[in-house]
């Protein structure tokens, strides 16, 4: 295919490939799909995928309290010492500073466990739609989502993109003030499943 080794590496770091879109767009932009890095987004809002805990854990909600600083944890021990002394529940939000990052507010929820938790499809949908209705409530215009409840949590990626694209449509049809979720995944993989199964 290649006439040269050179022209083979530079194909393969991607220097002479054609320019494929880096993101997917649905409900007229207000809803983009994209691989990346969702702790470096500037955005109003980024959702964490936390542990009922709300003290830092693995994944995602590892990665948002080592970047975002000890201003992030703080926040969490408040919440659970005032407001929910036994953890939050699945399909709950709770909003906090987002410290370091470059957003500015980190909104915590936490998803079903996939053969553990009942109704996990509806606690599912909750987690999304909660999160959408808190940002709108402050006037939050962006909000950058991970997949929730994907990993550790064993929760089916295909059922979960149908799931989360739903909550997301409905829960936009009800909050004007948002004009842009981004749904931000870590590999390409992911972003395609869901691309294929999202029922935007």
């Amino acid at each position: 295919m290649f006439e040269e080794p050179a022209a083979a590496l530079r194909w393969a770091q991607g220097e002479d490939r054609p320019n494929a879109p880096m993101s997917h767009e649905f409900l007229n932009g207000r809803v983009e799909v994209c691989t990346g890095d969702i702790t470096g987004l500037r955005v109003d809002a980024v959702v964490n995928a936390a542990n009922a805990s709300l003290l830092g854990g693995g994944g995602v909600d590892g990665a948002i309290h080592r970047r975002g600083g000890g201003e992030i944890l703080r926040a969490c021990r408040e919440l659970r010492e005032t407001s929910y002394p036994q953890g939050l529940p699945a399909g709950e939000v709770v909003l906090t500073t987002a410290g370091n990052l470059p957003a500015r507010y980190v909104i915590h929820t936490v998803g079903p466990i996939w053969g553990r938790d009942q109704q996990a499809q509806t606690l599912l949908a909750s987690c999304y739609k909660k999160s959408i209705a808190l940002a709108a409530n402050h006037s939050l215009g962006s909000v950058a989502f991970p997949a929730i409840s994907t990993g550790a949590y064993g929760y089916p990626k295909d059922e979960a993109a149908a799931v989360a694209s739903t909550a997301i449509m409905e829960a936009l049809s009800q909050a004007d003030a948002i004009e842009r979720v981004s749904l931000v995944f870590f590999s390409d993989a992911d972003r395609d499943v869901f691309l294929a199964n999202q029922q935007f």
